[in-house]
């Protein structure tokens, strides 16, 4: 079992940067891929950012590559969101998710991921 916490949301303008992070606690952190997802109001949740669980592959939805960056800390079980050129569209709750199984590649479907955080609130300003 993994529980996630996720933290470093916030209101920013556009142009600003955030920093999210996403605490896990449990065993096997460092064999579970680590995904980023977030939802905006009225919308579905969809895929932002996802990594291995041997940090050699990464992945990034076509609306944030060249401005989010995703990174992991295994020895203090975090996973970070950089955050940069932040735009209105980018407002949403953001989510971190954990991937049990070990696979090779990134995967970017929400259904594949078995342990959610709870949300951290992200909000642009224009």
């Amino acid at each position: 079992q993994v529980q996630l916490v996720e933290s470093g949301g916030g209101l920013v303008q556009a142009g600003g940067s955030l920093r999210l992070s996403c605490a896990a606690s449990g065993r096997a952190f460092s064999r579970h891929a680590m995904g980023w997802f977030r939802q905006a109001p009225g919308r579905e949740r969809e895929f932002v950012a996802a990594i291995t669980w041997s940090g050699g592959r990464i992945h990034y939805a076509d609306s944030v590559k060249g401005r989010f960056s995703i990174s992991r800390d295994t020895a203090n079980n975090t996973v970070y969101l950089q955050m940069n050129s932040l735009k209105p569209e980018d407002t949403a709750v953001y989510y971190c998710a954990a991937d049990r199984k070990l696979r090779l590649v990134v995967v970017t479907s929400a259904r594949e991921y078995d342990y959610w955080g709870q949300g951290t609130q992200v909000t642009v300003s224009s």
